[in-house]
C-alpha cells in the first residue's frame, strides 16, 4: 500500500470516529441540590409552649419551617428548570444568641447561601454582624422591629415580615378611611411597647389621625398599681373614636375589647389587628396556602408562617433566575425588583431597594374575618401604592448600599 493509501484510511477512520462520537448523547454535568438554610434560637421566648398557648394575634403559632418546605416543594419545577436536581431545607437551631455565629458559619460549610432567619430582632443583628463579608444572602421572617430597616439594614439582608411602621400605617389609613380620627391610645411600659409607640406616633402624624388621649397602662400585682391595668379607667375620656392599644407582649391588650366605657372598636395589639396573613383571608388563590400548611403542620398558618414561605420562595426564584451570576448579582435583582414572587395577596410582590423590605398588602384581620386591605382606597403614591405602607425611600433611614 501507498504512503498516500494510508494516509487516507486513516483520515477516513478518523472522521468515522468523530461521526459516531457525535451521535452518542452528552455527559449529563452533575446537578446540585438547591440548599436553604434555616436558623432558629432555642430560647426564643416567643416560641416557648406557655407564649405559644395563649395565641396572642400578633405572635407567632409555631415554628414556621413547614412552611419553608412547602415554599420549596412549590419552586421545586422552576429549580428543576435551572437544573437544580433537588430543593432541600437546612435547619440549624442555636441554643442561644450567642450560638448564631457558629449557626450560620455551620451553613456556610455546607455551601448554603440563602438563609432564612426565625430570629428576634438582636439575633438577626448578631447574624448580620457574622456575615459581613461572606457570600451569603439572609431573609428576616420573623422580626418586626423598624431598626432592622434603618440603623441595622445591611445590603444582603431582605424582610418578609411587614414591619412595625407598615403595621402601624395599615391601623391609621383604616382609622382614617372609617373617620375614626380621634382614638384613645394605650400604651405599655416595655422596651417592646415603646417600639411600637414610635411607629404608631409617625403614622399618626403622616396620615392626620389626632388622638384625643394617651394613656399608659401596666399589669402589675401592686395594689398602689391596679388602676393602671383597669380598662375602664383608662377609657372614660368623654368621647373618641376607637381605642388603639399597644402591647408587644399581648397579655393586656386581650383583655380590651368590649370593655371600653364606650362602644368603640379596638386596633393594634388586638381587636383589628395589622397581619401578614389570615387564615380568614380567601381571595386571589389563599385558601389553597392555607390548607396545605394545615395538612402539614396541624394548625393554622400566619403571618410569621407566611413570612417564611415567602422568603423561602424569593430566595428559590432567584437562585433558579440567575444561576448562573454571582452571589452579589442575586442581590440586586431583588433590590432593584428583577424578581416578582406571587404571595397570593393578588399581586406580584417585589423588595424595596431602600432597605430590602418586602412591599406586600397588609391584612386588617379580626378574629372572624378580614375588615380590610392596606393599603385602602383613596390612599396614593406617585409610583407603587404599597410604598403607602412603612418607610418610603425619602425618609428611609438605611445607609447600606
Amino acid at each position: 500500500m501507498t504512503e498516500g493509501g494510508a494516509q487516507a484510511r486513516s483520515t477516513r477512520r478518523a472522521l468515522l470516529l468523530a461521526g459516531a462520537a457525535a451521535c452518542l448523547p452528552a455527559r449529563a454535568q452533575p446537578q446540585r441540590p438547591f440548599l436553604l438554610g434555616l436558623i432558629t434560637q432555642g430560647d426564643d421566648e416567643r416560641y416557648s409552649p406557655q407564649t405559644l398557648l395563649r395565641g396572642f394575634p400578633d405572635a407567632p403559632a409555631g415554628r414556621s419551617a413547614p412552611a419553608a418546605e412547602i415554599a420549596l416543594n412549590d419552586s421545586l419545577v422552576t429549580l428543576q428548570m435551572a437544573e437544580r436536581s433537588a430543593a432541600q431545607l437546612v435547619p440549624v437551631e442555636a441554643e442561644s444568641a450567642a450560638g448564631l455565629p457558629a449557626a450560620l458559619q455551620q451553613l456556610l460549610q455546607r455551601g448554603v447561601q440563602h438563609v432564612v432567619l426565625e430570629l428576634p430582632a438582636p439575633g438577626v443583628a448578631a447574624v448580620v454582624a457574622a456575615a459581613k463579608g461572606k457570600d451569603v444572602m439572609l431573609f428576616n421572617a420573623a422580626a418586626p422591629e423598624d431598626i432592622l430597616r434603618a440603623g441595622q439594614c445591611a445590603p444582603q439582608l431582605f424582610h418578609t415580615l411587614p414591619s412595625h411602621a407598615m403595621q402601624m400605617d395599615a391601623i391609621a389609613q383604616l382609622l382614617v378611611a372609617r373617620k375614626w380620627n380621634r382614638p384613645v391610645v394605650l400604651v405599655g411600659p416595655t422596651p417592646g411597647d415603646r417600639l411600637l409607640q414610635a411607629a404608631w406616633q409617625r403614622s399618626a402624624k403622616r396620615f392626620g389621625v389626632k388622638p384625643v388621649a394617651e394613656r399608659a397602662f401596666k399589669l402589675s400585682n401592686d395594689p398602689r398599681e391596679r388602676d393602671l391595668g383597669n380598662v375602664r379607667l383608662l377609657t372614660s375620656e368623654r368621647d373618641y373614636d376607637a381605642v388603639v392599644v399597644l402591647d408587644a407582649q399581648g397579655e393586656f391588650a386581650a383583655g380590651v375589647p368590649y370593655r371600653t366605657v364606650l362602644p368603640r372598636p379596638v386596633l393594634g395589639s388586638n381587636g383589628l389587628v395589622a397581619q401578614a396573613w389570615s387564615p380568614f383571608y380567601e381571595r386571589h388563590g389563599a385558601p389553597q396556602l392555607t390548607r396545605r400548611f394545615l395538612r402539614r403542620a396541624q394548625r393554622t398558618m400566619g403571618s410569621y408562617d407566611w413570612a417564611t414561605w415567602m422568603a423561602a420562595r424569593c430566595a428559590a426564584e432567584v437562585a433558579a433566575a440567575y444561576i448562573k451570576t454571582s452571589l452579589a448579582q442575586q442581590v440586586q435583582a431583588l433590590r432593584q425588583g428583577a424578581i416578582a414572587v406571587d404571595g397570593y395577596k393578588g399581586q406580584r410582590l417585589t423588595f424595596r431597594a431602600w432597605d430590602g423590605q418586602l412591599r406586600q398588602p397588609v391584612l386588617l384581620a379580626h378574629g372572624g374575618g378580614i375588615a380590610d386591605i392596606a393599603p385602602l382606597e383613596g390612599f396614593l403614591h406617585p409610583r407603587i401604592t404599597l410604598d403607602t405602607l412603612g418607610y418610603d425611600a425619602p425618609e428611609t433611614g438605611c445607609k447600606a448600599p
